[in-house]
């Protein structure tokens, strides 16, 4: 019998499809950032930039990150979002916002990143900030 394992994407989907709180209109976005940042591996992106993104992709799937998904539920992936927009702001301004279209799994990432960005910090302090930079190192 062969094993079949779940993309952490669809996990991802799994765990915020039946969310309908305060937060759903930007933290659905999870899953297409988790994808947007794996996708990114897979181009030609600056040496530089793989660990933060390879940080960025790690801290989704780390149970007692800054704000735990398994304490907080949902609410617990906005860390994660700051996280991955901070990330792909980073690649964004060495190669682009096309570039990172190019790698987007939905139209208009540029917005969406705009977007949750903002979200993110209109619920995050500043040690929060600082403690989800440091904890990948950057």
């Amino acid at each position: 019998m062969q094993a079949s394992f779940k993309d952490f994407y669809d996990t991802l989907i799994e765990n915020l499809e039946t969310y309908t709180g305060e937060y759903e209109s930007f933290i659905d976005y999870g899953p297409v950032l988790f994808k947007l940042l794996c996708n990114l591996l897979n181009r030609d992106v600056d040496d530089s930039l793989r660990l933060p993104i390879c940080g960025a992709i790690a801290y989704y799937v780390t149970p007692e990150d800054v704000i735990p998904e398994n304490i907080y539920g949902p609410y617990g992936y906005v860390d994660d979002i700051y996280l991955s927009s901070y990330v792909i702001r980073m690649v964004a301004e060495k190669h682009g916002f096309d570039f990172i279209q190019e790698s987007s799994p939905v139209e208009d990432i540029e917005e969406i990143i705009s977007e949750c960005e903002g979200k993110s910090l209109e619920l995050l302090n500043d040690d929060e900030i600082e403690s989800i930079i440091r904890y990948i190192g950057l």
